[in-house]
């Protein structure tokens, strides 16, 4: 197994550590294994392109007829 060292790391947040640690009957090494496995362990999250592509990815689709352009399109007007 590996160990690591973390440094600079700011009294207040050591503290809570310490006592999360205490009320979970645990060291604080042992807290901080569980906080980062639990962290890691999460999926990651996805963006809303990735999220309503998966949704519908099994869906099958559909084809659209696209309608034929007989007219040209008209520049934008900006008048009143």
């Amino acid at each position: 197994m590996a160990s690591i060292t973390i440094r600079n790391l700011e009294d207040q947040l050591k503290s809570r550590l310490r006592l999360e640690a205490a009320r979970h009957g645990h060291s604080m090494e042992e807290e901080a294994r569980l906080i980062l496995r639990r962290a890691l362990s999460q999926p990651k999250e996805r963006g809303l392109g990735s999220r309503i592509h998966e949704r519908f990815v099994h869906a099958g689709g559909v084809e659209l007829e696209l309608p034929s352009r007989s007219d040209k399109p008209r520049a934008p007007g900006f008048e009143e």
